[in-house]
């Protein structure tokens, strides 16, 4: 099928159906008005109790959003309270874990659900938003803590936070987080985001932690994006037109293709950069060839390299090559990866619809 004849919604389809149809189960199996995600598939046998993997469960709910302002359907929004109200129970009542960037994850999805996230929404992002106020310090010099009572403050925590805060009104507290990822995190010779820093006990920076990460961009990026509108210094354009210059030439392949990061917590990573990458392409008028690039060669490579198994498609875990079918120890079995790939075509069905 020639570029120009791909239609990326009805590919973004048959991405949901698999995932649904495969990982999309009611709690425990039978509570009602409830659905959680079940985290691989197939499971092995005979299955060991599955971790709780929150975070997942926040960009599950996110890919149903993007879902649903594709294709609007009655069932699907039933489905999204439902997850809601599963994670919710999952998490032993609460929305709230040790982890700061697993609570930012989750009040994004929330807060973008809205009305579909039923009587939970505004609770859910009262307590969340409180959580993230309390996660900023002023050891080295600012930023919030990617786990509680732990010394490390890291770009996953931090992103997430600033876009959840710029969409809630409090672009001030936005764009400081945004600022000292900037003066913090940005590694000098590649101009990529670096994972975190490590403090000491006295305030002061212990370690750089050098780790280039795919979602570290993607979440510096949606930052910057959010702060273009909302505070408008010009200082966030720089930055926004810098990070997606610096992916093009030192984290995409030739193609254009993001790199993967296997299964695991790894298994979202290109994704998550993927969606804020369509943000920036959409709504900053001097990143849309750039970013349009990367998402479409990517969600090119990814569907191309699909493996057709029962139910659909599985994609790879690593978007430059072809997916394994999916079996225990395979990272093509995680939600992790199927999120992304998914994630990655509603990415490609929002750049041709235009918004």
């Amino acid at each position: 099928m020639a570029a120009a004849e791909v239609d990326w919604s009805e590919r973004a389809g048959i991405a949901e159906r698999a995932v649904v149809r495969r990982h999309l189960r009611r709690l425990a199996g039978v509570v009602p008005g409830t659905r959680i995600g079940r985290i691989r598939w197939p499971r092995p046998l005979p299955s060991p109790p599955a971790p709780w993997h929150y975070w997942w469960q926040a960009h599950l709910l996110d890919c149903m959003v993007d879902a649903q302002l594709r294709s609007p359907e009655r069932r699907r929004a039933r489905a999204i309270a439902a997850l809601v109200r599963g994670i919710r129970l999952h998490n032993t009542g609460s929305w709230l874990n040790r982890y700061y960037d697993d609570v930012a994850w989750l009040g994004l999805a929330v807060q973008r659900a809205g009305l579909l996230a039923g009587r939970s929404g505004l609770p859910a992002l009262a307590a969340i938003i409180n959580r993230l106020h309390e996660g900023w310090t002023e050891g080295a010099g600012g930023g919030i803590w990617w786990r509680r009572e732990d010394d490390f403050k890291a770009a996953p925590a931090n992103g997430p936070a600033a876009i959840l805060l710029a969409r809630d009104g409090q672009s001030a507290f936005a764009a400081a987080i945004c600022d000292w990822m900037a003066e913090t995190l940005i590694d000098p010779d590649s101009g990529l985001v670096r994972d975190g820093v490590r403090v000491a006990s006295d305030g002061s920076i212990r370690a750089v932690e050098p780790y280039i990460y795919t979602y570290c961009q993607g979440v510096y990026l949606g930052a910057c994006v959010e702060l273009i509108e909302r505070d408008g210094h010009l200082r966030f354009t720089d930055r926004a037109m810098a990070i997606v210059d610096a992916m093009t030439h030192r984290l995409a392949d030739s193609r254009g293709v993001l790199p993967g990061s296997g299964g695991g917590d790894g298994g979202l990573f290109a994704g998550i950069t993927a969606r804020y990458l369509t943000d920036a392409a959409l709504r900053v008028p001097e990143l849309a060839g750039p970013a349009t690039r990367i998402v479409r060669s990517s969600a090119t490579a990814v569907w191309d390299g699909r493996a057709e198994v029962r139910g659909g498609p599985v994609f790879s875990a690593e978007w430059g090559r072809p997916a394994f079918p999916p079996h225990p120890g395979v990272p093509e079995a995680d939600l992790s990866v199927q999120l992304s790939g998914w994630m990655l075509m509603e990415a490609a069905a929002r750049l041709q619809r235009g918004g």
